[in-house]
């Protein structure tokens, strides 16, 4: 076991950026909007979902004129600052995918490995070099009741010694291995690369252009954009609207979503022996299975990427950059890493950071309109943006076309989750919730307070 001066000494100094957008490689800012326009769809966010937007409404027809605005760099939030697992699932897991959804669900698994092909496939086709490993992923167990839960009389259950074999940890009891409904990616630079392949099909997108106000209007909808300390007017016959954890622009979603911290820590490069002392095959990701979990893979320039464990919930639904920063839950990172690898005693961290993420109580994206139906939006990823943005843009552009497709017919698209509180009943809900998740995976026991709201069908995770 490590000593606290060691873990702390781990991660003391590191750079406070995530990792992906530390490379310079990343592209320059383009020029933001200082003059009005009119468009045919307005993307307001430059994250996943936005940039899939855009490159997906031009596949569908090369004609349409596009803008994209971005308030501050394209993948900067959210987009650049996650693990880069691209799931397949679109549900948050299957658990909670049956237990909403129990007659779609095979669909919607279906459309979900589907999604995965077609991100793929893109990649491909537009040579975006972002590192795309279809490796799959393993869950691992960590304690009794987890093992039971990994369903031991089921195929593919894996035995303590087969999930070592898989990626040494004296930590791991046993585990499931998914070798079709994940990859790996570098977040950023598929972005960057969504960005260039959209402009190459004729998209306009504008950095450091943040969006005012929307007003209907009888050509569409008015965007009040302010840009290079210039205020202008956008027409767009569609609006769609890809925020994230950043709301304000229809106000009655300020209740659908809270805004939960992610915090990241990525080592140094390693060596060949420390690889080969973990027997991991890089295109595998990695995850625990208890309600605060580790996620972890390697990065193609050979780091372990470490993050998760933690939701963190600052009060009044805060978005500020001084929540980017926390000591106890980094420190928390660390001594965890350590106990989960001890063969790797020693070991630094370079970067540290985090990042805000929506989260909804249904834990996993939702969709609706507004503006009689020419402003479109998708909330609520929880954590699984990487993939799911993709489905997420193409429901998002059937929606302001008001074309019925198999998408916009599930019943996942068409409900809404239920919101959450205002405060101080927010703060008190999802402190208790984080307390009871924590005490569940020390001891294997739900209680009442968790019962209650699986009854409700609400709940708070990341």
């Amino acid at each position: 076991m490590s000593s606290d001066a060691t873990v702390d000494a781990s991660w003391a100094g590191s750079a406070l950026v995530p990792l992906w957008l530390d490379s310079a490689d990343r592209p320059d800012p383009r020029p933001p909007v200082t003059e009005g326009c009119e468009v045919d769809l307005l993307v307001v966010g430059g994250g996943f979902t936005g940039l899939w937007t855009a490159l997906r409404a031009l596949e569908r027809d090369p004609t349409l004129s596009v803008l994209l605005v971005e308030g501050d760099r394209i993948a900067e939030h959210a987009t650049g600052r996650n693990g880069g697992f691209c799931e397949a699932s679109l549900t948050h897991g299957e658990a909670n995918g049956r237990a909403r959804w129990p007659e779609e669900y095979d669909t919607i698994h279906a459309l979900g490995l589907r999604n995965l092909d077609e991100i793929e496939e893109t990649v491909d086709r537009y040579g975006i070099e972002c590192g795309f490993v279809r490796g799959g992923q393993l869950s691992v167990a960590r304690t009794p009741h987890e093992v039971a839960a990994h369903e031991p009389d089921q195929p593919g259950f894996l035995t303590t010694e087969a999930v070592r074999e898989m990626v040494d940890s004296p930590t791991y009891l046993a585990g499931r291995f998914d070798a079709e409904g994940c990859a790996l990616v570098d977040p950023a630079r598929l972005a960057w690369g969504l960005a260039r392949a959209a402009e190459g099909l004729g998209a306009r997108i504008a950095e450091g252009t943040r969006v005012e106000a929307l007003r209907e209007t009888s050509y569409g909808v008015e965007a009040r954009v302010r840009g290079g300390g210039t205020r202008s007017v956008v027409h767009a016959q569609s609006v769609v609207l890809a925020t994230n954890a950043f709301q304000g622009l229809v106000p009655r979603l300020r209740w659908s979503v809270v805004p939960v911290y992610d915090y990241v820590l990525a080592t140094e490069p390693l060596t060949a022996e420390q690889l080969a002392s973990l027997r991991w095959d890089p295109a595998i990701g990695v995850a625990d299975s208890g309600n605060q979990f580790h996620y972890y893979r390697i990065t193609p320039d050979r780091r372990i990427l470490w993050g998760g464990y933690e939701a963190v919930y600052h009060y009044g639904r805060s978005v500020a950059p001084g929540n980017y920063d926390r000591p106890q839950t980094f420190d928390l990172l660390a001594r965890n890493f350590a106990e989960t690898f001890p063969q790797l005693d020693g070991i630094r961290f370079t970067h540290r950071w985090s990042g805000v993420i929506d989260t909804c109580t249904r834990f996993c994206a939702f969709w609706g309109t507004a503006h009689k139906g020419r402003t479109a939006y998708a909330l609520g990823f929880t954590g699984l943006g990487v993939g799911a943005s993709r489905f997420a843009a193409d429901v998002l552009l059937d929606l302001v076309t008001g074309e019925e497709t198999e998408r916009t017919r599930l019943r996942m698209v068409r409900e809404t989750p239920l919101p959450f509180p205002p405060e101080p009943f927010a703060w008190v809900g999802i402190t208790l919730t984080r307390w009871a998740f924590a005490r569940e995976d020390r001891t294997g026991r739900r209680n009442l307070w968790l019962r209650t709201l699986d009854r409700l069908g609400v709940g708070f995770d990341f």
